[in-house]
């Protein structure tokens, strides 16, 4: 018998997701979010009863799928107090399993599935390395972490977000694993707008450029998702300035402590960092470009 699933984060991936669970006959029972009219919304769209706390969603799940934004958020629906109530995914987990799908410090958690198991929970964690599309269509690519039996346990739920799954080991290791892939796909996407913005200065026919670029070495995964993207100036998000800001910043943290140095990625997560304070880190990462397309930008 499949598990009823709640989610607890239904922005764009989250949301998504549901549409895709519910597309193949799983039931989501229990959908919310900080955001109450988007949880509103998708509750109305998917016929199911609107939920008001966190507790809720545990109550009426399994499996409690969260795609929240941060470290912050992760540790809130987690550990939430409103006065003197407790409002958290923790009241009543006995039993249940959670599968945190966003992009957090390992340490995090690590923290979380401490506490998920002194509940009497189980806990995974399924980092994503695919975008909106791919959530929609079930074709995320997923990293887990976690013990190896509730993985299994899992497995058909995540076969059926998922066109490909890599268990990746204990708690945590996802985490870093995800970490080094947007690590390494921000400083592509810097260059790469450091590459089409040179060209345009020198007065290079962009299109040929990009051709080119296909054809060699300086070819990529974000060359084919962002440079017409930042050739046109279209930035519409599907993984946002400030989410690779705060990314970068995880694996460059991993690297401090390791004591290593990582130079291209510390100046990667400078552009992000300064797109979010000029007020630019709603846009998508490859509004980049617009740091390093002459005349678009002047500090």
């Amino acid at each position: 018998m499949k598990p009823k699933i709640g989610f607890v984060g239904v922005g764009k991936m989250g949301a998504n997701m549901a549409r895709h669970l519910v597309d193949v006959n799983y039931e989501v029972v229990a959908v919310y979010d900080v955001n109450k009219s988007v949880a509103e919304s998708l509750s109305h769209e998917l016929s199911i009863q609107p939920v008001t706390s966190l507790a809720s969603v545990t109550d009426a799940a399994d499996v409690i799928i969260t795609v929240v934004t941060n470290d912050a958020a992760m540790q809130q629906i987690y550990h939430h107090e409103q006065g003197q109530k407790i409002d958290s995914l923790l009241v009543g987990a006995a039993g249940k399993t959670f599968i945190n799908c966003a992009t957090l410090s390992p340490s995090i958690q690590q923290e979380i599935d401490k506490s998920v198991q002194q509940a009497g929970a189980y806990c995974l964690e399924a980092a994503m390395a695919s975008s909106i599309d791919q959530a929609r269509q079930g074709t995320l690519y997923l990293m887990v972490g976690g013990d190896k039996a509730v993985f299994e346990a899992q497995q058909p739920l995540l076969n059926a977000l998922s066109k490909d799954l890599q268990y990746v080991g204990e708690m945590g290791s996802a985490s870093k694993v995800k970490a080094l892939v947007n690590m390494v796909m921000n400083i592509n996407t810097a260059a790469l707008a450091e590459g089409l913005g040179l060209g345009e200065a020198l007065g290079l026919d962009i299109g040929m450029l990009r051709q080119v670029f296909s054809q060699t070495g300086a070819a990529s995964r974000v060359l084919e998702t962002d440079a017409e993207d930042m050739q046109i100036r279209d930035h519409e998000c599907y993984f946002s300035c400030e989410h690779a800001a705060k990314d970068s910043s995880i694996a460059n943290n991993l690297a401090d402590s390791c004591d290593l140095e990582v130079p291209l990625s510390k100046a990667t997560q400078a552009q992000y960092d300064k797109l979010v304070q000029i007020g630019l880190g709603h846009l998508d990462k490859s509004a980049v470009a617009e740091l390093t397309f002459k005349g678009r930008y002047t500090s």
